[in-house]
């Protein structure tokens, strides 16, 4: 391997793991409100029809993004009825919300697929893409990945630096606590529902915007079950989850280099590479007892007027 292949190998890394990190940091942010919402992947590939629907009609791709999160942040909302309001089964729920946006994608976005649209284009960052090795890797690419690079870190401050990041977390943990404390922890687990929602929403827009520039059938395939996977690897800490992002991202550019490369091994083994680490990163992570760093009232149900 070449030193700008492998140069060219590290950018698609950040490419490809762009739309997990937005994912999983939404997942992120729901689970630590103390909500398990399995409905990721069906809120992504929704996003990803929502932008690429108003990226086709207006030609703006702003408006298009908003368009994904606010769309997926609906989705999330049907959750949160279902568990917040009904106290149904957080995980019966998160599974029908995949199916339901699975299939809605599929229906909405048939007369579309092959379509081609423009969505962002990259652009150099002056003085930092002119950097040996880092110029390439980091600062070559479309707006959504420059605005990834800050969103790990923007969540942690808000986590502990305001009042109402801390209130969230809280209510993960002990909505008892936030009760006593006069703040409604139901009211914060609908912050989180929404708000991670609307990134795992971005992250689906990135895949027709960015990554794509069309809409095809199964959009997303399977990256909205690696990014709740994601979470657990990453110990629910933001800036883990951007590395377990990173990684998850080298593997798929990785297989895909492979494959381009003519290589003897079958692409189907290839293609599950991926999925086999997720496996194993779970694994991993269950053998080290990391699950206890889950927030203590994730998925239990706390009624309106507790």
């Amino acid at each position: 391997m070449t030193w700008d292949i492998f140069v060219a190998l590290l950018a698609a890394t950040v490419l490809a793991g762009t739309p997990l990190l937005y994912a999983t940091m939404g997942e992120l942010i729901t689970e630590r409100s103390g909500v398990l919402n399995l409905g990721v992947e069906g809120m992504m590939i929704m996003g990803a029809f929502f932008a690429f629907f108003v990226q086709f009609k207006t030609g703006n791709p702003w408006l298009a993004t908003l368009a994904a999160g606010v769309g997926a942040a609906c989705l999330g909302l049907l959750h949160g009825v279902v568990c917040l309001i009904f106290q149904g089964n957080q995980t019966v729920s998160g599974l029908a919300l995949t199916i339901f946006g699975v299939g809605l994608s599929d229906y909405l976005g048939a007369p579309f697929i092959g379509e081609k649209t423009v969505g962002f284009q990259p652009f150099d960052v002056p003085l930092l893409s002119d950097i040996p090795v880092l110029g390439p890797v980091f600062f070559q690419h479309d707006p959504l990945v420059y605005l990834s690079y800050v969103l790990p870190w923007a969540v942690m401050w808000f986590f502990r630096r305001t009042s109402l990041g801390l209130a969230l977390c809280a209510s993960g943990e002990s909505p008892d606590a936030v009760q006593a404390a006069g703040l409604d922890p139901v009211r914060m687990r609908w912050l989180g529902i929404a708000a991670g929602a609307f990134f795992v929403g971005v992250g689906g827009a990135y895949l027709s915007l960015c990554a794509t520039h069309m809409w095809t059938h199964n959009l997303t395939a399977g990256k909205g079950w690696i990014a709740v996977a994601l979470v657990i690897f990453a110990f629910w800490r933001p800036r883990r989850a951007m590395l377990g992002a990173y990684l998850f991202g080298g593997i798929m550019a990785f297989q895909l280099r492979l494959q381009a490369l003519g290589t003897s091994i079958p692409s189907s083994l290839m293609m599950m590479l991926p999925y086999a680490l997720t496996i194993l990163a779970l694994l991993f992570s269950s053998a080290r007892g990391k699950g206890r760093n889950a927030p203590a009232a994730l998925g239990e149900n706390i009624s309106p007027g507790a």
